[in-house]
C-alpha cells in the first residue's frame, strides 16, 4: 500500500520563495522560454528572487510587500525580444508544474489562476502596444534602447 502525501498549501513568505525558486530552476533551463531569462533579460537571481517572492507574498497572502510594477519590465523584454503567446503558455505551463509539484488548497490554486491572468492581460497588452510605446513612458522610467550596428532594416528606413 502506497502512503498519500499531502501537500501543504501555500502559507507564508518562505512558500512563495519556495514556489518562486522552484519555478525559476525549470525556466532559466527550459528550451523554449529559458534564453528570454538567461540571454535577453540577463536575470540577476539573487536580486529578482526575492522581487518576485514579495510579488506573490502581497498576491496571495496580502503582505503588501510588492510595490513595483511588473507591465513595463515585460514591455522592456517584448521590445529586445517579441513575447509570444507559447512563451506565456510555456511559463504558465513551468508555473502549474511547480505549484503542483510543491502544494496543495485554494492558495497554490489561486497563485495558478492568478498566472492566467497576467499572462492574458500581458500578452493582450504586449500585442496592443503603441509603436512609440518606448518614447511615451512616464519620467524617470528607463527606456531601453538598440545598440550597435545598423540592420539593413535600419538601412533601409
Amino acid at each position: 500500500m502506497t502512503d498519500v502525501v499531502e501537500l501543504p498549501d501555500i502559507e507564508d513568505r518562505d512558500d512563495c520563495e519556495r514556489l518562486v525558486r522552484a519555478f525559476y530552476e525549470r525556466a532559466m533551463v527550459d528550451p523554449i522560454i529559458g534564453y528570454l531569462f538567461v540571454d535577453i533579460a540577463k536575470l540577476d537571481l539573487d536580486a529578482h528572487i526575492p522581487v518576485i517572492t514579495s510579488f506573490w507574498e502581497t498576491i496571495l497572502l496580502g503582505a503588501k510587500s510588492y510595490g513595483g510594477g511588473a507591465f513595463h519590465v515585460h514591455a522592456d523584454l517584448h521590445a529586445k525580444a517579441p513575447l509570444q503567446r507559447g512563451h506565456f503558455d510555456r511559463w504558465l505551463a513551468l508555473w502549474t508544474m511547480s505549484v503542483d509539484e510543491l502544494f496543495a488548497g485554494p492558495k497554490a490554486e489561486e497563485s495558478k489562476a492568478h498566472a492566467h491572468r497576467v499572462a492574458r492581460a500581458f500578452h493582450r497588452r504586449l500585442n496592443g502596444l503603441p509603436p512609440d510605446f518606448l518614447s511615451i513612458r512616464p519620467k524617470g522610467e528607463i527606456v531601453v534602447t538598440k545598440h550597435g550596428p545598423p540592420s539593413v532594416l535600419d538601412l533601409a528606413g
